[in-house]
């Protein structure tokens, strides 16, 4: 494995505040550069109680800014709710701040329910406009970023500010075809969700290889599979610690989404059969065990996928507990001392 990255979404935990959630994803970045992580992506979520995560960007200065090694970005920007300028102009403060360290990560998922998807759109009445399609919001994206628009387009003229040298790289995410080959006519950077949907990723990344056209921004093809992890000392205690997610996926994939449940309310929660399914389908996308097991699993999954990176996601309802179980995927790996 020649990387190891980290996706965190901010869980905010049962009996813990949104306050707490920010503040421990700042303490977990610290700690991820420390141990040799490649890079720490922030994610974007909407009205979901147990993800504070909604404003990326301002995140990710936060972690650029106590942090001096690893990259900090986004995973990511849904480029559907917003101008591709002002996300480019978002982006270019960053980097002229970190110059060398942001990555933009988009995604095509609307990260958020109808009603407040219509609110960051701001769409109102019949003056409401659905606005430009995804792949020509992509391509003014790289435009704004890269100060390269056509000379016929709108926009040509407008610079997005602060005009200068440096480029963040720019990856989109997605866990779906649709999104891959994207990437690969884009000639982007692209990552695939396997945390959210682990049917047909590794094809799907493959693909994006195959297809991928050099362009602006990348001149080869460069692929990551974001996987959901949770690694402890033993088994037992990684596979109790992973029940958390069980009852926070059943309760909202129901319509019921609630702060990240502890253990113990997993352990007394009376699943009925439906729930029970849904929580056999998900525990597909989860790897959990100790630091050997869990070593083993990422490199079959790296070499199904064809990646040389894996973006790690870890939630557990105690902070430690997450914080712990970066630290062992690290040990496991020899990150310290492949980055020292």
């Amino acid at each position: 494995m020649r990387h190891l990255s980290v996706l965190d979404q901010s869980p905010v935990r049962s009996g813990g505040t949104a306050a707490d959630a920010l503040h421990e994803t700042l303490e977990l970045a610290e700690a991820c550069e420390r141990w040799g992580y490649r890079r720490y992506w922030l994610a974007e979520h909407h009205g979901t109680p147990g993800l504070a995560g909604s404003s990326p960007e301002v995140l990710i200065g936060q972690v650029a800014a106590r942090t001096s090694r690893i990259r900090v970005g986004a995973g990511g920007i849904m480029l559907q709710h917003y101008s591709p300028l002002k996300v480019a102009e978002c982006f270019r403060v960053l980097e002229t701040l970190f110059p060398g360290r942001i990555d933009l990560g988009i995604g095509r998922a609307p990260g958020a329910d109808q009603l407040t998807t219509r609110a960051l759109r701001d769409e109102r009445g019949e003056a409401a406009s659905l606005g430009p399609a995804f792949p020509d919001k992509v391509a003014e994206l790289i435009g704004f970023v890269r100060a390269s628009l056509p000379a016929g387009h709108p926009f040509a003229k407008v610079i997005a500010m602060p005009s200068g040298p440096g480029t963040p790289e720019v990856w989109l995410l997605g866990s779906s075809d649709q999104s891959a080959m994207l990437a690969a006519r884009f000639g982007l950077a692209f990552s695939f969700a396997n945390f959210i949907n682990d049917e047909g990723g590794a094809e799907v990344t493959r693909a994006y290889a195959r297809e991928f056209r050099p362009g602006e921004l990348l001149a080869a093809p460069r692929a990551s599979a974001a996987v959901f992890v949770v690694c402890a000392d033993t088994e037992a205690e990684a596979l109790r610690l992973a029940k958390s997610r069980d009852l926070f996926i059943v309760r909202l994939y129901t319509g019921r989404a609630s702060r990240y449940p502890s253990v113990e309310e997993a352990e007394a929660y009376p699943y009925t059969a439906h729930e029970r399914a849904i929580v056999e389908h998900a525990r597909r996308r989860t790897v959990a065990g100790a630091p050997e097991q869990v070593r083993a699993r990422l490199l079959e999954l790296q070499a199904e996928y064809g990646v040389d990176e894996l973006v790690v996601v870890t939630i557990t309802h105690d902070a430690k507990a997450r914080l712990r179980s970066y630290e062992l995927l690290a040990q496991v790996f020899g990150l310290e001392a492949a980055h020292s």
